[in-house]
This record gives C-alpha cells, sequence and structure tokens, in this order.
C-alpha cells in the first residue's frame, strides 16, 4: 500500500530544494557585490556555508551557478575564489552594457504608444528619485535610482535573453561602480542624459534612443576607466 505520507513528504522536498538553493544565490551573490566576501576571497564551501549560515548543499548549488556568471571560480581541492575585476574586464564589460542598452532603448522606441506611455512613466519616475538624491547628496540613494533605471530599460524591452545577460554583467561591474562612487565628480548630468533617453523613447525615436543610450554609456565609461587607473586600481 502506498505511503501517501512519504509521499507528501518527497514533494515538499523537492518543492523546497529550489527556494533553498534561490535563497543561498542570492545571499551569496549580495554578499560579493557588497564586499562581504572581498575580490580574491578564498574559502571552502563549508567556511562559506557557515558565514552565511545555511547548510552546504544549497550553496553548493549557488556556487556553480555563480561562477557560470563569472563571479566565482572554483579551484580543485583549494575551495572556491571571489573574482577580482580588472580594468581591461571594466572595458569589456562597458562594451557589452553599451550594446545590451542601446539595443533595449531602441526596441523601446519602436513599442506601439500606449505600451510606451507607462514604461516611460517608470523611468521618469526614478529619474525625479535621482535627482531628488542628488539635491541631498545621498549618492548611495542616487545610485540605488541610477542602477534600476537602467535595470528597466532593458527588462521592459520584452527581450528576456537581453534581461539575463544584462543581470549578469552589471553584477560583475556593481563592486567598481560602488567603489569609485565618490572619487568621480558629482554626477549633475545623469538625470539630463536620462531624460534625453526618454524623451526619444516617449516620441518613438528608435535612432534617437539608441544614439541617446549610446552617448550616456560612452560618457560614464570614459569618466570610469581613467580613474581605475590614476587611483591605481587593478583588481577590483
Amino acid at each position: 500500500m502506498l505511503d501517501m505520507r512519504g509521499g507528501r513528504g518527497a514533494e515538499a522536498a523537492a518543492a523546497q530544494k529550489p527556494s533553498l538553493v534561490g535563497g543561498a544565490y542570492e545571499a551569496l551573490k549580495e554578499a560579493i557585490r557588497n564586499n562581504t566576501f572581498a575580490p580574491g576571497y578564498q574559502g571552502s564551501e563549508q567556511e562559506i556555508a557557515s558565514q552565511l549560515g545555511m547548510s552546504r548543499t544549497p550553496v553548493h548549488e549557488a556556487i556553480i551557478r555563480l561562477q557560470e556568471e563569472g563571479l566565482v571560480r572554483v579551484l580543485p581541492r583549494r575551495g572556491v575564489v571571489v573574482c577580482a575585476i580588472s580594468p581591461e574586464d571594466m572595458r569589456e564589460i562597458y562594451e557589452v552594457i553599451i550594446a545590451l542598452e542601446t539595443t533595449s532603448a531602441e526596441l523601446l522606441a519602436e513599442k506601439p504608444a500606449d505600451v510606451r506611455g507607462p514604461i516611460v512613466e517608470e523611468l521618469s519616475a526614478l529619474n525625479v528619485r535621482m535627482q531628488s538624491a542628488l539635491a541631498a547628496d545621498d549618492l548611495v540613494e542616487w545610485a540605488k535610482a541610477d542602477e534600476r533605471f537602467h535595470q528597466l530599460l532593458v527588462e521592459r524591452s520584452g527581450n528576456g535573453r537581453l534581461a539575463r545577460m544584462f543581470h549578469t554583467i552589471m553584477d560583475q561591474s556593481h563592486r567598481a561602480r560602488m567603489l569609485t562612487l565618490r572619487l568621480r565628480p558629482k554626477p549633475t548630468a545623469s538625470a539630463r542624459e536620462h531624460q534625453a533617453i526618454v524623451d526619444a523613447i516617449g516620441r518613438g525615436d528608435a535612432q534617437a534612443a539608441r544614439e541617446r543610450a549610446k552617448r550616456h554609456r560612452v560618457a560614464a565609461r570614459d569618466q570610469l576607466l581613467p580613474l581605475l587607473g590614476q587611483f591605481g586600481m587593478k583588481h577590483l
């Protein structure tokens, strides 16, 4: 006779596993992004699991995902190392970001007006949030709103593959952006450049949206990369 209790227990365990792995993945990724596990950190899976307050199995699965995304590297018999980002890595990362965001801006501008409208409102609201944070000299809040603006720009394009690639590449660049946040000139032009992108999308001008998005990210790249050299940041 079938043991229904055992069946339900197996189903519950199966349902729980993806949740545990997802939680471990998010926790470990956030710890890497915020330098809890700094670039070059090396430790065993058990050590990492202990610091996160989690069991080893979901952490093991999370590490496999993060290695695929370029945030960690598994060294046989030596544990896990958090990957560092070099200035040359950042140059390559920006090339990818520029390609993804220019395509996304173009796709957004090509959408019907009734679809573009709500997206334009979302992006504009984030731009206002950026301006308010800057007026209050709150660069951390400004950076959060800025990051969300760029996320939405890609996510609302409707191309899931673009969005997945974008999230991976932004996770890799996050540390460099935050480490240089207070080294860069105050980003007073950023909201204006964002608004130019939003306005082009609102008009349905795909070519202008693409060009404005490219111009904005090229300016950010050309400001960030020299700083890395100036302050001798060879590994981030």
